[in-house]
């Protein structure tokens, strides 16, 4: 019975790609789905195509192939990846040329159409509203300040993209299991309407996406996470899939991690809503039928996913200028660490108020104490912090403004609470960018899918 071994990439942009190498060398994989892209991702590479028109892609693409493209050529591992951000032609250039550099042959595939930033009149005008999925806000307040508007694609393209013997499949924004769904349907020749075989696809890619947090990597079980093995060499997981949808989950031999019921299905359950309709642009998923079975030594058998059929509406990420950040940040040591942050920031209150600074929000955070927890945090600790940090940014539409905030808080140093422990220095205004989350009919974009490939 044929099965197809995919193994998982980066789970964000940033991370480590070297795992991927004991996937490739000893994990028998055939594809590695790797995952760059994020909402907040897309807000970093609008900032960087800002700075250089040709930018605009995750950079990580370019050492991450350098490094294991002889590897997988010798092992005939396919790569599909994300990587293309808000520019995947620029993407496939700065890999091209790097190849050639080395002398490198491979076919690059790159699937675009994603892009919808120079369409939004002409969707309006098809009667799109686009309004925000959250409160239904209508997107002519923030249409003139959008730098960027991108769907979410399925699978689709990139199972075409295969099919034309590409090596390396580059994307722009796709949904992250559609990284894993491609191959798997090109592979077994699924039909894009059975529902059950796009549901295993979509749960294996779900399972897949976030690299070492599918092998026991941020488990959040109380006590469990420090039994997790060998942190330092952690592999990432491999989904073995047979036709029926079915799977052996596991990793490499010899790596560090934990393939258990336990740390597979914390990662289900990841950036899910609903488990009974996780949708997706292929299928909607209800998790509620899934079956894990742990055979122990880092093996789960996974079966029984079904599905429903794909939404009429894909989503669409978009981001706009939402004015500027000002930070300041100082920190204070025991005794009363807490209230003398707690006095610093009504000092800084008082100094913007006195500036008449027209801010838009204002946020106070302490560290030690509740950067992390919020309100959940215990306030018959903070007396006994040894130490503490206040960190106060605000949202202004004033670059100078943001500017200037940060210099409010070095004098505190001789002119504030005593025992001041560490102060960052004064940090630049940033620009924000704002989401905007929204919903499109799917053939207004499909329509426009393009896959190119280059041979080089």
């Amino acid at each position: 019975m044929k099965t197809i071994r995919v193994g998982a990439g980066l789970g964000f942009y940033g991370d480590s790609w070297r795992p991927v190498r004991a996937s490739i060398e000893r994990g028998g994989v055939q594809y590695i789905a790797s995952d760059h892209l994020s909402e907040l991702t897309l807000a970093i590479l609008q900032k960087d195509r800002q700075k250089v028109p040709s930018a605009g892609y995750a950079r990580d693409a370019v050492p991450m192939l350098t490094e294991l493209w002889p590897l997988a050529a010798k092992h005939g591992v396919k790569f599909v990846l994300n990587a293309g951000g808000l520019n995947p032609q620029g993407a496939r250039e700065a890999i091209a040329r790097a190849f050639k550099d080395k002398g490198w042959k491979a076919k690059i595939a790159t699937v675009s159409g994603d892009s919808v930033l120079e369409r939004i009149d002409e969707l309006r005008a098809a009667g799109e509203p686009l309004a925000h999925m959250d409160n239904n806000a209508d997107i002519a307040a923030v249409r003139e300040r959008m730098l960027f508007a991108n769907a979410y694609l399925g699978a689709q393209p990139i199972a075409d993209a295969l099919s034309r013997g590409a090596d390396i499949v580059l994307t722009g924004r796709v949904a992250d299991a559609a990284l894993t769904l491609g191959p798997l349907a090109h592979e077994f020749g699924w039909k894009w309407d059975d529902w059950d075989r796009m549901a295993a696809g979509l749960t294996l890619g779900h399972l897949l996406e976030c690299s070492g947090q599918g092998s026991g990597g941020n488990f959040g079980s109380a006590g469990e996470w420090a039994k997790v093995p060998d942190y330092a060499h952690l592999g990432y997981p491999i989904a073995e899939v047979s036709e029926d949808g079915s799977a052996l989950f596991t990793k490499p031999p010899g790596t560090g991690g934990r393939i258990s019921f336990d740390t597979i299905r914390q990662q289900l359950l990841y950036e899910v809503h609903n488990p009974h309709a996780y949708v997706s642009p292929d299928v909607v998923l209800d998790m509620g039928t899934i079956r894990f079975d742990d055979e122990g030594n880092d093996r789960v058998r996974i079966s029984g996913a079904t599905g429903a059929a794909r939404p009429a509406k894909l989503k669409i990420v978009a981001g706009y200028q939402d004015g500027w950040m000002g930070t300041g940040m100082i920190g204070f040591a025991w005794p009363e660490a807490y209230a003398k942050c707690e006095k610093s920031a009504e000092i800084i209150r008082t100094l913007v108020q006195e500036r008449g600074w027209a801010v838009d929000d204002t946020n106070v955070e302490y560290i030690g104490y509740n950067s992390l927890l919020g309100a959940n945090a215990d306030p018959t600790y903070r007396d006994q912090l040894n130490e503490c940090f206040l960190r106060m940014t605000i949202r202004t539409k004033d670059r100078k403004i943001a500017d200037a905030f940060g210099r409010l808080f070095p004098w505190l140093g001789l002119s504030g609470p005593p025992y001041v422990g560490s102060m960052k220095g004064i940090q630049p205004a940033k620009e924000l960018l704002g989401i905007w989350p929204t919903l499109v009919s799917r053939d207004l974009v499909e329509k426009n899918v393009k896959i190119e490939i280059e041979n080089i």
